[in-house]
């Protein structure tokens, strides 16, 4: 039953149990305290009095009379009723009673200790006497040459004394309840606020949890980022790690270092603003130097406790996923998609040149008819001679020739030149065909969108050590106002569209970062793009951006 208890109640019992016990301790303490100090100033007062009686000078001069108890037995009951005090006993100094309240005792032995007295030396103590325990002082009374002439006790019986000292309960009981209640009000503050941080939950409860969560955030190959309210990275997973290029968590994080927070963080400046500001996005495309992240980012909102209330919001978590493979994918899918769109026209056009040969042999004209082929044929073969003998990467060469058909349909001339052999520069068919494909793509847009005549051409020249690709267009060229989003983000000048518009310049970049090549944006007559690829360049440093100017970018 314990187990399902909260945290708020356990500690509540727990400190209501502790208040009881530290209200009876500090009850017993005080009382015990007012009790010793209640007998202290009772044996100082006896001392007073039996002291100043001793020292009066009709008790020496009744001690050396035939009959003391004459003249002291009033004279001691008149004090004793004056003093308040339960008795006052004058006595020889072998113990004999000249006074008493009860006159039966008096003759008779004091009861009690008076060695000290007989010394000369004046005492208090607690005893039993005739009329019950008692605080007592005893003091000596001496002639002028200092001999014992008799004794003077002066007592209260300690009923009486326990009776003042219950008239003080009353305060000490005050006290002890003041505590049982400020601690009671503290008790329910603090439950209540461990009720609210806790969610009603117990600590078994939040261990459990604890371990489920962790265990996911390890588990789950999409990135999970939580912040909380001011901002700070608090949580993240092992593939969130990877994506921001951060240390992983450790498996289990007591004692292990802070996550870093946001701003120790060189994440690109959107993704940092997103991840500060707590915005709810949903599959939000955010660039960083090597891949293609989506984002998508929800408020975390505290349950409320008991079911009532408003949910509080605790910070935000954001999902980040990894579309880079992705990207890439398409855009060779693009490449391949660009390829077919070209056969399917040549085809076509195919078609209606075998159908033209047909007519002119079925008029009879086969003189015609064979010329037109012969012609058609050294066309299409110089073409492909043409891209061939300029290209020696068969996959680059390929997607050339559907690029040629691309640009034809479009009205645009395509035009490549190639120097020098790419077979021996250690450059990956699908890099060269993504930064080609994609820059070939982005200058067909931007010729189409100027005035006639529409022209892209594209260089490719093989050095010493490396390798020269520029892609120039007949277009509006970049304006230097975009020129930073061109490059940084998935930016396009086009109408929005399906999902992963605006993405080539961006796989590009990418592309040319992890080979540790240089891509640079200016202007002729429209925009031109150069890409400077080392021959043998593994690392994945992030490249030199370096703008020089230009107007309007149209990417893939």
């Amino acid at each position: 039953m314990i187990r399902d208890w909260s945290i708020a109640r356990r500690l509540f019992l727990a400190h209501s149990v502790f208040i009881v016990a530290l209200a009876a301790s500090v009850g017993t303490a005080l009382f015990i305290d007012a009790r010793d100090r209640g007998y202290a100033e009772t044996e100082s007062r006896m001392l007073s009095v039996a002291t100043a009686i001793a020292e009066n000078p009709l008790v020496l001069e009744a001690s050396g009379t035939p009959d003391p108890s004459a003249l002291l037995q009033p004279y001691a009951l008149s004090v004793t009723q004056k003093a308040g005090l339960d008795f006052i006993t004058i006595m020889a100094p072998d113990r004999t009673r000249w006074t008493h309240p009860t006159e039966s005792e008096i003759g008779r032995p004091y009861i009690g200790t008076i060695a000290p007295a007989l010394a000369g030396t004046p005492f208090t103590e607690v005893t039993t006497g005739t009329l019950g325990p008692s605080v007592r002082a005893v003091v000596p009374v001496v002639d002028a040459q200092g001999a014992v002439r008799a004794h003077v006790a002066a007592g209260v019986k300690t009923s009486n004394l326990s009776i003042a000292l219950t008239a003080r309960l009353p305060a000490v009981l005050g006290l002890a309840l003041a505590l049982l209640v400020a601690g009671a009000i503290v008790t329910s503050l603090i439950g209540r606020y461990l009720r609210r941080v806790t969610l009603g939950w117990g600590p078994e409860q939040l261990a459990q949890l604890f371990v489920y969560y962790d265990s996911v955030l390890h588990s789950v190959r999409e990135g999970l980022v939580l912040v909380d309210l001011k901002g700070d990275l608090v949580l993240y997973n092992d593939q969130a790690a990877e994506l921001l290029g951060i240390p992983s968590r450790p498996a289990n994080p007591r004692g292990g270092a802070a996550a870093p927070t946001l701003g120790e963080l060189e994440l690109p400046a959107g993704l940092g603003d997103l991840l500060r500001s707590g915005r709810p996005v949903q599959d939000e495309i955010h660039l960083t130097s090597t891949r293609v992240l989506v984002v998508s980012q929800q408020p975390a909102l505290a349950p409320p406790v008991s079911g009532r209330g408003k949910s509080t919001p605790m910070g935000w978590v954001a999902t980040i996923r990894d579309h880079t493979d992705l990207e890439s994918l398409g855009s060779e899918l693009q490449s391949m998609q660009t390829l077919s769109d070209a056969l399917r026209a040549q085809t076509h056009e195919h078609a209606n040149r075998l159908h033209t040969i047909v007519s002119l042999m079925e008029l009879g004209r086969t003189g015609d008819a064979l010329e037109f082929a012969t012609r058609d044929l050294e066309l299409g073969q110089m073409l492909t001679d043409e891209v061939v003998a300029s290209v020696d990467e068969p996959v680059l060469s390929a997607l050339l020739m559907g690029k040629f058909a691309q640009a034809s349909e479009l009205g645009v001339v395509l035009a490549v030149e190639a120097t020098g052999s790419l077979s021996d520069t250690g450059l990956q068919a699908r890099d060269l065909v993504t930064i080609v494909g994609n820059l070939i793509d982005n200058a067909l847009d931007a010729a189409m969108d100027a005035a006639a005549p529409r022209e892209v051409h594209l260089s490719v020249h093989n050095g010493a050590a490396s390798v020269v690709v520029e892609v120039a267009d007949s277009g509006h060229g970049v304006d230097p106002e975009t020129l930073d989003d061109v490059l940084r983000r998935g930016f396009s000048t086009k109408e929005p569209g399906e999902f992963g518009r605006g993405l080539g310049l961006a796989l590009v970049q990418q592309t040319v970062n992890r080979l540790g090549g240089t891509l640079t944006i200016g202007f002729r007559r429209g925009a031109v793009f150069t890409v400077t690829l080392p021959c043998r360049a593994p690392s994945a440093e992030v490249a030199a951006v370096r703008p020089t100017g230009a107007r309007d970018p149209h990417d893939a």
